[in-house]
């Protein structure tokens, strides 16, 4: 059975989108099934954001068919892994779970910055840069939750 990962931010547009697709990169798809949502409903249906799109494509990573999507208590049931881009998605995350699912939520950070709980800035209202910047963050993240299912 696929070990399933949800990757959450606010709108679904930019950082979680490329969560998704970089992992997705790094990840058997017959053994892991990544998904994205936002804790909002503000881009329901929406592509990511281009500039998210764009700094996939210059790292050959094709997120062009991702739809945003809001969370709901079902994915908190279904998903084996939930990774929140920042405190905020993180507490709004935990106001939704069971007791039973409060302990699959983590911020994704933490996986390159151990017990730091930094958040990946939403970089929605910056230039190229930001994305730059997520992309970078997010890539070393997945890298290492990588590098630990495949064992």
């Amino acid at each position: 059975m696929a070990t399933k990962i949800l990757m959450v931010c606010l709108g679904n547009i930019c950082r979680s989108p490329l969560a998704e697709g970089i992992l997705q990169s790094k990840l058997p798809p017959e053994e892991f099934i990544i998904d994205s949502c936002g804790t909002s409903s503000h881009h329901i249906g929406e592509k990511p954001d281009l500039r998210s799109i764009e700094i996939a494509s210059v790292n050959h990573i094709d997120i062009s068919n991702q739809r945003a999507a809001q969370l709901t208590k079902m994915h908190l049931d279904t998903y084996d892994i939930i990774y929140a881009m920042d405190q905020s998605n993180y507490d709004n995350i935990l106001k939704l779970s069971s007791p039973d699912n409060k302990d699959k939520v983590k911020l994704i950070l933490n996986e390159s910055h151990p017990n730091k709980n930094l958040g990946v800035p939403d970089p929605y209202y910056g230039g190229t840069q930001g994305f730059e910047d997520v992309f970078n963050m997010l890539n070393d993240a997945c890298d290492i939750i990588a590098h630990r299912l495949k064992k």
